[in-house]
């Protein structure tokens, strides 16, 4: 089933990459499948992080995820 649901999230991830780059765990939740828990879920995305599909971008105040590839910040040193 997690599979499915990293599948899902990349899909997600490709729907927006024009309009945005970064999304919060909310924004992400949605495509869950119905029933999965939250903490389910949060272990998938924290598995996507571990393989470098995903990564966490944080402004101090906040968390967000994006894709790994995405990291501006790698790609300026």
């Amino acid at each position: 089933m997690s599979a499915e649901v990293k599948q899902a999230v990349l899909d997600y991830f490709a729907s927006k990459a024009k309009t945005k780059t970064k999304f919060y765990m909310n924004d992400l939740r949605k495509v869950a499948p119905e029933g999965m828990s939250n903490r389910e879920f949060k272990k998938v995305i924290n598995e996507m992080i571990s393989e470098g599909t995903l990564m966490y971008f944080s402004t101090g105040s906040t968390t967000m995820i994006q894709l790994a590839e995405e990291d501006v910040d790698a790609k300026i040193q």
